[in-house]
C-alpha cells in the first residue's frame, strides 16, 4: 500500500483539546492558584487485567497520542466556552490560551506484548501539563490496545489463515471504526473493509459484494457475471443469497468456466455468510476441486470470534480466510480495557518524592516512584522470562545474578543466573522537553515488529484457556520502597 503515489498522515487535524474530563481543568485551576503550578510530577499509564482473561495485551494507540499532543491547543472558541462556565479565572484562561506541552514522555513501542501493572507510558512534566493529558491518553490506549489484543487472539486462532476486519458498521461511531481497523492491523489482520482506514493509515482495503448486489439483478448468474467482467483479476462472489449449494456455487463455477477462464483469468474466491460453515465449506471445496478450481479460496464471515474459528478449524472446515466484524472491532466479549493514569512521584528541588495510592483492594495499590521498565530474555532461547520495574537510574548488570520480586511479597522471588540473560529497555523517548524525538514508524512496520515480538513469548503465555501468568516484578530497591510506604501509611492511620 505504501508504494501508492499517496501521502498517508496519521495526525488528526481536528482540535480535540477539550476531549478531557472536566476535573482535569478544575484541578488545574487549583494548581494554577497555588505554589505547585510549576512542580514537576510523574504519572504512569498502566492497566490491571488482561482482556478476555488472557495472558497478555498488545500495546497500541501511541501514534494517535502523538498527534493529539502535537495539536494540543486552546482556540478562542474553547476559551470563550470555558469562560461561560464561570469556573476559571482570566489568568488561568490566558494560561490555556498559550498552552504548550513542555514535558517528557516515554512509552513502550506499539505492537509490543504488555502485561498488567507495568507503565505503558511514563509522563514527566509540570503538574498542569501532565494532568491535562489524562483522558486523551487513556481513551487512545484503552480503545486501540483492546482491539489490537482481540485481533491478535483471533489471528492466533486462525493458524495462518488470513483475517479481514469487517466491523465498521458495528463500531461505536466513525473514530472507533477507523482507529479500530488500525489497531486490528497491528494485531495481525490482513486488511480492512473500512476505506477511510486505508486512506488514513495505508492499510490494505478489501471488499467485494453484498447480498443486495446479487438481488439487484434478474438472476444470480447475471450478478456474478457482471462482477467478473468488472473485476476479472480479483473476482470473489457471495454464494448464500438464495441457496449456497444448489444455486450460488453452481453459478460461481459456471461464471468461472464460461467467462473467466476462457479470457485468461481465475475465480479468486467464493464467500459464505450464513449456515453451517464447517459443513458448507467442505462441500464447496469438493465441488471446486472437482471443477479444476483448486486455487479458488473459500472465505467465510458471520459473527466469528477466536473460539468459533478454533472450533471450525478443529472440525476440518475448508476455509482460506475469514472476515470478522463486531466481535473484533468492538471486542464484544470484553468491551472495556481498563487502563488507568496514576501519579507516581513529585519533585521538590530536583529531589524525587515517591507517591503511592493505597487501597483495601490489593490490585489497586500502585507502584511508587519514577520508574524504568525492562524485559528480560533468556540468552539461549531468546524467550522472554519476565519484566522488571526499577527505580529510575538503577543499573542492571547481565554479568551479575538478577533477582526479581513479586509486587507485594519479598518471599516470592526468582533469581536469574549471571550470563544467562539479556535486558531490553522497554520505555522509548517520545517527547523530550515538549519536542517529538521519536521516529514514528509506518503502520506496516509496527505490524511486523509486533509479529516479531510475539515470537519471543512462550506458548503458555499466549494460550486462551488458563494462560501462564507472565512475571511483572520489581527490583529489591523498588519493592522495599513500596513496602515501607505502605507501612508508613498503616502507622499513620493507626495513630489517628
Amino acid at each position: 500500500m505504501k508504494s501508492l503515489d499517496y501521502k498517508f498522515d496519521f495526525r488528526d487535524e481536528r482540535n480535540l483539546s477539550l476531549v478531557m474530563d472536566f476535573y482535569e481543568l478544575t484541578m488545574s485551576q487549583c494548581y494554577f492558584n497555588s505554589e505547585a503550578r510549576e512542580r514537576i510530577v510523574t504519572f504512569d499509564l498502566f492497566y490491571r487485567k488482561n482482556p478476555d482473561n488472557g495472558g497478555y495485551a498488545v500495546f497500541a494507540g501511541l501514534e494517535e497520542i502523538i498527534g493529539y499532543i502535537q495539536n494540543l491547543h486552546f482556540e478562542d472558541e474553547d476559551i470563550a466556552y470555558l469562560r461561560s462556565l464561570h469556573k476559571f479565572s482570566d489568568a488561568f484562561l490566558d494560561y490555556l490560551r498559550h498552552f504548550i506541552f513542555t514535558g517528557d514522555i516515554y512509552a513502550i513501542k506499539e505492537g509490543t506484548p504488555v502485561f498488567p501493572y507495568e507503565p505503558l507510558i511514563r509522563v514527566r512534566a509540570k503538574i498542569i501539563e501532565a494532568q491535562l493529558l489524562e483522558t486523551a491518553m487513556l481513551l487512545c490506549v484503552n480503545h486501540q490496545t483492546l482491539i489490537a489484543t482481540k485481533a491478535r487472539r483471533i489471528v492466533k486462532a486462525a493458524k495462518g489463515r488470513a483475517i479481514m476486519e469487517f466491523g465498521a458498521r458495528r463500531a461505536h461511531n466513525f473514530d472507533a471504526a477507523n482507529y479500530g481497523a488500525r489497531a486490528a492491523y497491528i494485531g495481525g489482520v490482513a486488511g480492512t473493509a473500512t476505506t477511510y482506514a486505508g486512506q488514513k493509515f495505508g492499510m490494505p482495503v478489501l471488499g467485494t459484494m453484498a447480498h443486495s448486489f446479487v438481488q439487484s439483478f434478474d438472476n444470480e448468474y447475471d450478478a456474478f457475471l457482471a462482477y467478473a467482467k468488472t473485476y476479472p483479476d480479483s473476482c470473489t462472489v457471495l454464494l448464500d443469497t438464495y441457496d449456497t449449494l444448489k444455486s450460488g456455487l453452481p453459478n460461481a463455477i459456471r461464471v468461472a468456466k464460461e467467462y473467466l477462464e476462457p479470457n485468461g483469468y481465475r475465480m479468486q474466491g467464493v464467500r459464505i455468510d450464513s449456515g453451517d460453515m464447517a459443513y458448507l465449506s467442505k462441500k464447496i471445496r469438493k465441488a471446486l476441486d472437482a471443477a479444476g478450481m483448486e486455487d479458488c479460496n473459500i472465505v467465510v464471515s458471520n459473527s466469528l470470534d477466536e473460539y468459533l474459528i478454533q472450533s471450525l478449524i478443529s472440525q476440518g472446515a475448508q476455509i482460506n480466510s475469514m472476515g470478522v466484524g463486531e466481535n473484533l472491532v468492538c471486542s464484544k466479549s470484553t468491551p472495556v480495557f481498563g487502563g488507568v493514569y496514576k501519579m507516581s512521584a513529585v519533585y521538590e528541588d530536583e529531589k524525587m518524592i515517591p507517591k503511592i495510592k493505597v487501597s483495601e483492594n490489593v490490585e489497586k495499590v500502585t507502584n511508587p516512584a519514577f520508574k524504568d521498565l525492562y524485559r528480560i530474555y533468556d540468552k539461549e532461547t531468546m524467550k522472554a522470562i519476565g519484566d522488571i520495574m526499577t527505580v529510575h537510574g538503577e543499573v542492571l548488570d547481565p554479568n551479575q545474578d538478577l533477582t526479581i520480586y513479586h509486587q507485594m511479597n519479598s518471599w516470592k522471588n526468582k533469581t536469574i543466573p549471571a550470563g544467562t540473560y539479556i535486558i531490553k529497555d522497554l520505555l522509548e523517548p517520545i517527547f523530550i522537553n515538549g519536542e517529538l524525538v521519536y521516529d514514528v514508524p509506518e503502520l506496516s512496520a509496527i505490524r511486523d515488529y509486533s509479529e516479531a515480538e510475539f515470537s519471543h513469548m512462550w506458548d503458555e503465555i499466549l494460550r486462551f484457556e488458563y494462560p501462564q501468568t507472565y512475571y511483572v516484578d520489581l527490583s529489591k530497591k523498588l519493592l522495599d520502597l513500596k513496602l515501607k510506604m505502605l507501612e508508613d501509611v498503616k502507622h499513620v492511620n493507626a495513630n489517628k
